[in-house]
């Protein structure tokens, strides 16, 4: 699991059924120097399925690879990245 920011979010004209209304969001995650605050500490913005409502700017806790699909299961989703929680607080200590 990855921590990342909202930047934006898609609109999409066509997808598949079992996502039919779904909210998706682009967000940029972070890297261990970008959480302590250090320049260059963001990686490739990612598109990711999102039920937790999060807005513009709102730090996230983004599941990939197959654990993205997980929450849908025992119905199978097409999904590489899904947004598991908002988050309140970072504490790097």
């Amino acid at each position: 699991m990855r921590v990342a920011e909202v930047i934006g979010n898609v609109t999409l004209s066509a997808c598949h059924p079992s996502l039919d209304g779904a909210t998706w969001l682009i967000a940029v995650p972070f890297s261990a120097d970008g959480l302590a605050g250090k320049p260059g500490g963001r990686g490739e913005p990612l598109v990711l399925l999102d039920e937790q409502r999060a807005g513009l700017g709102a730090m996230i806790a983004v599941a990939e690879g197959p654990e993205a699909s997980n929450p849908f299961l025992p119905d199978s989703k097409p999904l590489d990245a899904y947004n598991a929680a908002i988050l309140d607080t970072i504490d790097l200590n």
